[in-house]
């Protein structure tokens, strides 16, 4: 019997691409402040694996849980939501 196992998703920005299969993102939350009753933004970064290296700094991207990968590694892109715009990118006609 497989039982199905809904994992945890976040989306995030991914701010270092400088490893190999590997990317850093960083995933923003709002917390209220207690006593002014703000919001603040509060950051996290993870470690997620990127099997075709395909993430670039400034991308959004959606990471699933997944089993460790290594002694960081804990987290897997499944999606890239939204591309970075770059000058190469502005360029284009």
């Amino acid at each position: 019997m497989q039982d199905h196992v809904q994992r945890k998703t976040l989306v995030g920005e991914v701010v270092g691409n400088k490893m190999d299969k590997t990317v850093t993102v960083r995933v923003d939350r709002l917390v209220k402040h207690p006593m002014f009753l703000r919001y603040m933004r509060r950051s996290r970064t993870f470690m997620a694996h990127d099997e075709q290296n395909a993430c670039q700094p400034g991308d959004k991207v959606r990471i699933v849980e997944s089993r460790p990968l290594s002694r960081r590694k804990r987290w897997r892109v499944m999606a890239i939501l939204e591309r970075a715009v770059t000058e190469a990118t502005r360029r284009t006609p």
